[in-house]
């Protein structure tokens, strides 16, 4: 079996692959404190708890965007799993034409989410839409080439701001509002996140369409934590919420 895992801003997910199948999935919070002994036992203890034995993994692949955290999740993996990871970087095989200026700032979970897309959907114009602790648009052509994209505010990040920097408003539940306008503070925040967000990426995204995909529209995938949340304002073609998991299996799969 095969071990992903994708450290964020806010949360660590991991995914166990038995083939091609996605068998567990689980994550715990991302804390730069965390004790590489404490990291490995919570995963002996996540594995053990839903009837998988670690002995049966043969590879560990790893996407981080924590820098602080990789040297005890690498250290957890090796000592309580007895394998040292593989780590998403430049310099990787990938299967993309990576377009950046300076390939070495591409994040690494950008460079997995594009991995995954062009694994499940290969050789097509697609625009995958992360929706984590920030709101990330990335562009992916036919050609199976990385362009680039745009980084936005995540929901949580908005609202944070919101709270912190008026005298007045208060920090809210990130949630689909239940009309297009609020009757309350909390409502009319959630409504103007939620909006907010749906229009920056619906405007993004035919701005690709219309500039870069010359009119051809493209695949939208919808990822991240947040991504359901606008599962029926039909912003995406798909949803597929283990994408960078995906990814970084393929990394593993590659190298």
């Amino acid at each position: 079996m095969i071990l992903s895992i994708d450290i964020g801003n806010t949360s660590t997910t991991c995914g166990l692959f038995d083939g091609e199948k996605l068998v567990l999935q689980f994550r715990r919070e991302t804390n730069i404190h965390s004790s590489s002994d404490e990291i490995g036992v919570f995963f002996r203890t996540v594995l053990k708890e839903n009837g998988f034995d670690w002995r049966e993994i043969s590879k560990i692949g790893l996407c981080s965007v924590v820098p602080a955290m990789n040297y005890s999740l690498m250290s957890a993996c090796s000592k309580y799993l007895k394998h040292d990871p593989l780590l998403v970087q430049a310099g990787i095989k990938t299967g993309l034409k990576i377009k950046y200026s300076n390939p070495k700032e591409v994040g690494a979970d950008l460079i997995a989410a594009a991995m995954g897309a062009v694994t499940i959907h290969p050789n097509r114009n697609t625009i995958i839409v992360d929706l984590g602790t920030a709101t990330t648009l990335e562009l992916i052509s036919s050609d199976n080439e990385f362009l680039g994209g745009s980084i936005l505010p995540g929901l949580k990040i908005s609202i944070d701001a919101l709270a912190s920097g008026t005298a007045k408003l208060p920090s809210v539940e990130i949630a689909k509002p239940l009309g297009i306008y609020g009757s309350s503070t909390t409502e009319a925040i959630q409504v103007g996140m939620y909006y907010g967000t749906a229009g920056s990426i619906k405007e993004i995204c035919y701005q690709y369409q219309q500039k870069v995909f010359k009119g051809e529209k493209p695949f939208i995938l919808g990822t991240g934590g947040f991504a359901k949340l606008f599962a029926d304002y039909k912003l995406f073609d798909e949803i597929v919420p283990e994408l960078v998991l995906l990814g970084v299996k393929h990394a593993i799969e590659l190298n």
